[in-house]
């Protein structure tokens, strides 16, 4: 078994000042075929909260909880923004680090959310001599910490709303990236097993924060669509997100709530697991044992023309 004598949190990133918002979404977008008009459209959600994104201060958040259990050093790396995650393991290497374990901030199997992730890693190591071995927890959904911190946030939002229906969110992806991976089995599952935790029989599962060119189909129903469809209070839960970061905010707090005082009904949205204690539990077991590694040829990419 190996012996980890550190801990990196690998994370999406974001801006933190509204000089960095082009920026940043120009390094999410390389390579992919997405209109610089929806790149601004994006940019305008970043610019509502003053340029800053959360996620960064959640993810900071969560390493001052995590030093408080593990016993080794936690670094942190992003794959988009600063600190970035070639940095990292650079500094990994300067300080002795002989062998990590990876915790990336994506709790279901696809491509963006899994596979990616790995070649992140790599890349990064291939990019620093003699950089340690380093070993990503795989996807974590069906994992009882993951699920028990999910239902608690799902159990306090419902007291807001009691009657309200439950409505699960996640992003959506590409359908053929979907059928290339767990995602949509995982998804299923752990939607399931934090309703019956929660004391519901009934939910249902829908997507956000689309962000790909028209013509491909994604995952559907929209999430404000669904909304406009059922008509009725709602508990969104945002089971596909670890932290309360953009797309959260701004899909379902400003975009979904303002669907729901349109049509004339109430919505209670339940928080992300963030840094619930059974999180940073479920963190620190992985830290003591040896993760299975994901398959060879698990969540592989998409096709392209």
């Amino acid at each position: 078994m190996p012996r980890y004598d550190a801990l990196l949190v690998v994370s999406f990133g974001g801006p933190e000042k509204r000089d960095d918002v082009i920026p940043f979404l120009e390094n999410v977008l390389r390579g992919r075929n997405v209109p610089r008009e929806r790149m601004l459209e994006v940019a305008g959600h970043y610019y509502r909260f003053g340029g800053r994104s959360p996620i960064n201060d959640q993810n900071r958040e969560l390493i001052a909880k995590l030093r408080q259990v593990v016993q080794m050093p936690v670094y942190w790396g992003n794959r988009n923004w600063h600190p970035l995650l070639g940095d990292t393991v650079r500094r990994m290497r300067q300080d002795g680090v002989r062998r990590a374990i990876a915790f990336t901030t994506s709790a279901f199997g696809s491509y963006s959310g899994c596979r990616q992730y790995l070649e992140d890693i790599e890349r990064a190591r291939a990019s620093v001599e003699d950089a340690p071995p380093i070993d990503k927890i795989p996807p974590f959904a069906e994992h009882p910490g993951f699920l028990e911190a999910m239902a608690d946030r799902v159990k306090q939002a419902i007291e807001k709303v009691p009657d309200g229906r439950l409505v699960f969110t996640a992003h959506s992806i590409p359908v053929a990236m979907a059928q290339s991976s767990p995602y949509l089995r995982q998804l299923e599952a752990a939607c399931a097993a934090v309703a019956a935790r929660a004391g519901r029989e009934e939910w249902n599962l829908v997507y956000q924060s689309r962000s790909g060119p028209p013509g491909q189909p994604w995952l559907e129903p929209d999430v404000c669509d669904f909304l406009r469809a059922i008509r009725s209070n709602v508990v969104i839960a945002p089971i596909g997100f670890l932290s309360d970061h953009m797309e959260v905010l701004y899909d379902l707090d400003v975009e979904a709530r303002a669907v729901c005082k349109e049509i004339g009904v109430k919505m209670a949205r339940a928080a992300t697991v963030g840094t619930h204690p059974a999180m940073i539990q479920m963190i620190a077991e992985f830290c003591r044992g040896e993760p299975v590694p994901c398959s060879a040829r698990c969540c592989p990419p998409m096709r392209r023309g």
